[in-house]
């Protein structure tokens, strides 16, 4: 999913000499254990940008957290972010079902998105894929939930 969101931020919103933060967020306990793994996604999309976008600063950040949403509003903040981008991958309904089963949770995948959309200060846009067979991406921010950007 990062780089779907990606390849749509660099084409749709970067600009020149625009500064882009890449951030990551885990759970302390799970820092360790995945940070070369982070650390090499991070890497490379940090290369990737730099190779599409030559005149844009690109930053890495990992950061820990116990909520992804309140970190990620706060790590915002404190970069001083005029837009946040953020991803949505929407899961099949095998995957959906299995996690309330097991977990007893009937949704908290979308709850990141939607923290950060109604608390971040700095404008916020969640960007996923319509569908592998159809084009366009469906847009959420505060005022649009939903909507097919066909490009």
């Amino acid at each position: 999913m990062p780089r779907v969101l990606f390849k749509w931020a660099l084409s749709h919103i970067v600009q020149s000499q625009d500064t882009i933060v890449l951030l990551h967020v885990s759970k302390p306990s799970k820092q360790e254990s995945n940070s070369q793994k982070v650390h090499e996604l991070l890497s490379s999309m940090k290369d990737m940008c730099e190779m599409r976008r030559p005149g844009v600063h690109v930053e890495t950040s990992m950061v820990e957290g116990k909520e992804k949403g309140p970190t990620i509003v706060e790590e915002a903040k404190q970069q001083k972010a005029s837009l946040l981008v953020l991803g949505q991958k929407k899961r099949s309904m095998v995957r959906r079902l299995r996690r309330m089963w097991t977990t007893g949770q009937k949704r908290s995948r979308g709850k990141v998105v939607e923290d950060c959309i109604q608390n971040a200060s700095c404008m916020t846009i969640a960007v996923r894929r319509k569908s592998r067979n159809c084009g366009g991406y469906l847009i959420t921010t505060k005022r649009h939930k939903n909507f097919w950007l066909l490009a």
